[in-house]
Parts: C-alpha cells; sequence; structure tokens
C-alpha cells in the first residue's frame, strides 16, 4: 500500500492539532520528511521538533548503523526558529522516503505530495563555532495543511526583531587573494532567500569605502540596519573610520606631558567634534589585518571635514551616535588574516559570518580611539584621530609595515621576507611611556622568579578566561558602565616608565590569527573595556625569538617572560625619543612622534555571536 494512504484526504485536516485557543501557539502533524520518512512535527514558538513514526530500523537500538550507513535516530530532533532564516512553499513535488527492508538493504521510495522547506543553520559537531545552512523539506498531500504551517512559521520568524532587513554592502575585490567579489556571489543567494534587502557597492580604488561612507548623510545611513564589509581587518577598518570619524563625539584622551604644550586647553582634554577633526582615509591595498600591514597614507587624501556643508547637514538630519543599540557592523571574512572575525566569530569561515549576519546575532566590540598630537619632534599639527578595532603597535611592529613596502612586488609572502629582515636587524628604540592605572590589574610575578621558571619551562601560565559566546564579562546588561575612570589629572593615577623597547603594542581584542593561535593577548575580551598594553623591553636576539616562538603555539606564553610587561589599562600615552616614529593601526601606517589613546567600552555592535566553547 502507498504511503500516502496514511494521510488521506478525507482526514488531512483532523491530523493538525490544535493547542492554545483561537490563535493556536502550538501545532502538530504528521508530514513526510524527505529522505527520512512519516514525522509527527510539533510547532511551537521558539522551534520545530519532529519524531520518527516508525523504527527504520526494525527496532534496532537508537541511533544504529546498518551496512556502515548512519540511520535516522528515532529520537525527537529539532530546530530553534532563532536558527531558521527562512520558510518557503514549494507547491507539489517529489519526497522521497527511505526504508530498511529486513535483508538489511537500503531502499528509495518516492511520493508525490505538497511540500515546504525550511532553511537553517547547523552547527559543527567537531567545531561548534562553524556554521553551515540546512534544509528540511516536509510533505503533506494537503496543500492548506501546508500554507497554514508556512504562515504560522513565518509569524514566529516576524518576532525575531533582531534581524537586518537592509544592508549596505562594500565588496574589497582585491582583498586576500583578490577573492572579494568571488565570496560575496557565493553568499548573495543566501541574503536573497532569507529576504534581506543588499545595496552592494564593489570598491574601485583605495579610500573608496572611506570616502562613501564619510560623505553619507545621516538620513541616507539610517535606511540601514547596518554596513557590512566583504574583506579582511583592514577594510573594515577603513568603513569603521568613514562612520565613526564624522559621527563619535567625545573627549581626546590627555596628550603625553610636555613642557611646550602645543595644544592649550583648560583641561588638557580635548573635546573630540567631528566636524572640525582632520582625518587621513585608509587606503586598503591588499586589505591586511593589524598584525599584517598596508601602503601608507597619502597625505594629498586627508580631509578636513570643517570644509563644506556636509557636516552641517549630518547634524539637521536624524542623528546617529555611538554606541548604537539598532546599527550595526559586519564583517566577511576575506583577508589575509582575518583577525577580527576569528575573535568574534571563533572561525575564518565566510559562510558562518553570513549566517550570524542574517540571523541578527550581537556582539558589542570595543574601539581605540588614537590621537597623534605631533608627528615629528618639529612639527606643529592639528590632533589627527584614527579609530582601532584590534590593534596599534610600534617598534618591531612599525619597522615590518615600513619595509615591506619596498617588495610590495612579492604579494603577501612580502610580510614574511619583511619581518625576518626586521628581526635579524633587532632595532630597539628610546621612548616613554605613561598608562593610567586600573583597580582590577594584578601585579605581576617578580621577575627573577619568572626568569627562573620560564628558564626551565616551568613558567606557570597566567589565570585565562578567554572570551566566548555569552562571555559573563562582555555580555551582562550592566556591564559598560561599570568600568570606573581615574581621573586623568591626578599623577597618582598613572604610571610613567622609561626605557628601550623593541615593540610597543595595545591590543583591544585578543588578535587570535592563524600564525597565533592564541592571540597577542590571549585572555583579552571582545568588551570588556580594556587595552591591553604590552612592552617588549630591549633583550637578546634568543629570548625575542623564544618569545615569538611562545606567540605561535597553541597555549604558549609569549608574556610570561622577564622582558615582557603586560598591563591592562584604559588610556595611555606615548613619547618618542627619536625625531619620529611609525605606528601600525589596524595595518594602516601612522608617524607618529607624539601619540596618546583611550578604549571605549562597546562602541560598536558587531554582526557576531561570539566563538562558541
Amino acid at each position: 500500500m502507498d504511503s500516502l494512504s496514511l494521510m488521506r484526504d478525507d482526514d488531512s485536516q483532523a491530523n493538525t492539532q490544535y493547542i492554545g485557543g483561537e490563535e493556536p501557539s502550538i501545532l502538530t502533524s504528521n508530514f513526510f520528511l524527505d529522505h527520512v520518512g512519516e514525522v509527527s512535527l510539533t510547532l511551537k514558538p521558539d522551534g520545530l521538533s519532529w519524531k520518527l513514526m516508525e523504527s527504520l530500523c526494525n527496532d534496532q537500538a537508537d541511533g544504529s548503523t546498518c551496512l556502515g550507513i548512519q540511520i535516522v535516530s528515532k529520537s525527537d530532533t529539532s530546530i530553534n526558529i532563532s536558527d531558521v532564516y527562512t520558510v518557503e512553499f514549494i507547491d507539489w513535488g517529489l519526497v522521497h522516503e527511505t526504508l530498511l527492508t529486513n535483508p538489511g538493504l537500503l531502499l528509495g521510495h518516492s511520493s508525490e505530495m505538497y511540500r515546504f522547506t525550511v532553511h537553517g543553520v547547523e552547527r559543527s559537531k567537531s567545531q561548534p563555532s562553524l556554521w553551515a545552512p540546512t534544509v528540511y523539506t516536509f510533505g503533506h498531500v494537503d496543500k492548506q495543511t501546508c500554507l497554514m504551517w508556512v504562515n504560522r512559521m513565518k509569524t514566529f520568524l516576524s518576532m525575531e526583531t533582531d534581524r537586518p532587513k537592509n544592508l549596505l554592502v562594500y565588496v574589497h575585490p582585491g582583498s586576500g587573494k583578490g577573492n572579494g567579489c568571488r565570496t560575496w556571489e557565493s553568499l548573495a543567494p543566501i541574503f536573497s532567500q532569507a529576504k534581506v534587502k543588499t545595496k552592494v557597492i564593489v570598491t574601485e580604488r583605495a579610500g573608496h569605502a572611506f570616502e562613501a561612507v564619510t560623505s553619507m548623510t545621516n538620513r541616507e545611513l539610517n535606511l540601514y540596519d547596518g554596513v557590512v564589509a566583504v574583506g579582511g581587518d583592514g577594510f573594515f577598518n577603513e568603513i569603521l573610520n568613514g562612520i565613526l570619524l564624522s559621527r563619535h563625539r567625545a573627549p581626546y584622551p590627555p596628550p603625553p606631558p610636555d613642557d611646550d604644550q602645543t595644544v592649550e586647553t583648560e583641561s588638557n582634554v580635548l573635546l573630540h567634534d567631528p566636524t572640525v577633526t582632520v582625518v587621513e582615509p585608509s587606503v586598503s591595498g591588499e586589505d591586511e589585518s593589524a598584525l599584517l600591514l598596508r601602503p601608507p597614507l597619502d597625505q594629498s587624501q586627508a580631509i578636513d571635514l570643517s570644509i563644506g556643508s556636509n557636516s552641517s547637514n549630518k547634524d539637521q538630519d536624524s542623528e546617529i551616535s555611538f554606541p548604537n543599540e539598532r546599527f550595526r557592523f559586519g564583517l566577511i571574512p576575506s583577508g589575509s588574516t582575518d583577525a577580527i572575525v576569528i575573535c568574534t566569530t571563533g572561525v575564518r569561515d565566510p559562510m558562518t559570518s553570513a549566517l550570524q549576519i542574517i540571523l541578527g546575532k550581537r556582539v558589542s566590540l570595543d574601539i581605540a580611539q588614537v590621537v597623534r598630537w605631533e608627528k615629528s619632534s618639529k612639527s606643529k599639527n592639528k590632533p589627527l584621530v584614527r579609530y582601532a578595532a584590534s590593534f596599534a603597535g610600534y617598534g618591531f611592529y612599525g619597522d615590518v609595515i615600513t619595509e615591506s613596502e619596498k617588495y610590495r612586488w612579492m604579494g603577501p609572502k612580502r610580510y614574511d621576507y619583511a619581518g625576518t629582515k626586521v628581526f635579524l636587524r633587532h632595532r630597539s628604540y628610546e621612548a616613554k611611556v605613561a598608562y593610567m592605572k586600573v583597580e582590577s590589574e594584578k601585579p605581576n610575578v617578580g621577575a627573577n622568579a619568572r626568569r627562573i621558571k620560564t628558564f626551565w619551562g616551568l613558567s606557570k601560565k597566567s589565570e585565562r578566561l578567554p572570551c566566548r559566546a555569552k562571555c559573563d564579562i562582555c555580555n551582562t546588561s550592566s556591564a559598560i558602565p561599570q568600568i570606573e575612570t581615574p581621573d586623568p589629572h591626578q599623577e597618582s593615577n598613572w604610571v610613567r616608565v622609561k626605557g628601550r623597547f623593541l615593540s610597543i603594542g595595545a591590543a583591544v581584542i585578543s588578535c587570535r590569527n592563524e600564525r597565533a593561535p592564541d592571540g597577542l593577548v590571549a585572555d583579552a575580551h571582545l568588551s570588556d573595556g580594556f587595552l591591553h598594553l604590552v612592552l617588549i623591553k630591549d633583550c637578546s636576539h634568543a629570548f625575542y625569538l623564544w618569545h615569538l616562538t611562545q606567540l605561535a603555539r597553541k597555549g604558549g606564553t609569549p608574556l610570561n617572560f622577564d622582558f615582557v610587561e603586560h598591563h591592562k589599562t584604559t588610556t595611555f600615552t606615548f613619547t618618542s625619543s627619536g625625531e619620529e616614529s611609525v605606528w601600525n593601526v589596524d595595518g594602516e601606517i601612522l608617524k607618529a612622534q607624539k601619540l596618546s589613546a583611550q578604549v571605549f567600552r562597546g562602541l560598536i555592535s558587531l554582526f557576531a555571536s561570539g566563538p562558541e566553547t
């Protein structure tokens, strides 16, 4: 007898049970699940679940295998509404049923019926942070039954109000290995299927995205639920700066102390007015991460936003301020390192990032504001502002970014080559650093004890609480206002360090990547409100190589050396003892003899869920 006889036309409506009154909140009915068989399907506001009506394995044990082929488990199977991105009615067609005969052979049986599909996500069992699209096709002989279930599921999906409906997408065609466009083309159908409208702009030149978002009025930007970058960390930084430089208002961090102040104010803390800040646009060459690099900025491209009427138009529009609960940033990895994506999703996978954008996932992200006060000891510049989402580094990092420009013809390999040359050169620089003390910082292990333990390989790992999805540190509702910033005008709140350094780094996030699996600072969080200041003092070649080796090792202890200092802070200042110095700010060159930086906790929201455990 045909399996459809189990669902006769005269009682198909009776098969659907309503629980919950006139507008049923729970539906249950029998359907045929494609490639499985007849199931009892239940729909609740929080999800869809089903159970096989009959054993496919002739009463074998739950979840057994036959001839090495995994048979569908008799246990309940489900998908949460929060993991579903669309439901579609696909009319009349074949539904395949899997049958297991007595001799142990798998046979396929097909029947025609009305069908609907449920599109959602599934997580890899071996790597939970890796997401992939999945589809379930259900069939029924009665069209109205299918339509009723589709409409009810769409009603529940409409309650997922945090999902984007309209996105502005910038694609960097030359990012990474030049596959930015191919990456977007492979993902665009998913956005279309999920009914997410996208305005896609493929950048045509360096700084294109920066100029575009800078020139947009707030009214134009408010048409979108967010902006998505298809590229690497540097391209994301370009868009981030284009939006924040003209819209974020906040006091500057205090400048480095100087007997001859070049900027005179009553409080030494300037109010950052986005309408009068001189900015340098990001120039996205091949779109590297903060630990890699890009070409120096063309000074002729500097923009004074006080010129023209565009800034006043922004003020008259509906205001966009940060932090902003509605407007989010997105990043689909297509770069050389993609440290931001690895830190915020747990994997370097374009599909995972796309699905988290479509489902409206959200994490808050700390952003550092870096202010250059003087380009060189002889210059008298206006303060120049740059925002960083991952890292700012001086010394080794600045030297590598400068050296690599000589070998652009080598492509991405030039970074390894330049890094090797800079390492062999082993230059150190004299500088003064001051950082704000915070109460949560624990005292470092004594230098002698740490040196002995490290030498014998007995160094005790620091207590690591890595950032994860639903992180208590980052995601508590009261987290953002908890950190009390000490008074910057009180000298006792500052710690001042002077000496020779191989490198100075300030990590906003852990900066995990394929070369540094735990990142620069393993326990840095996405939204803990801290800059992680890492000072690498002058040391021998061998010890510095040991440090770099620990950095490249999973579970390594790169901070557990006598010549390494790690401090949590909210603000720091820097003064080079030389004429000029080069900083690497999210992969961008920034020449600064005097510089200060501060962190803004949870300044932006990102379409991401955080890495799974």
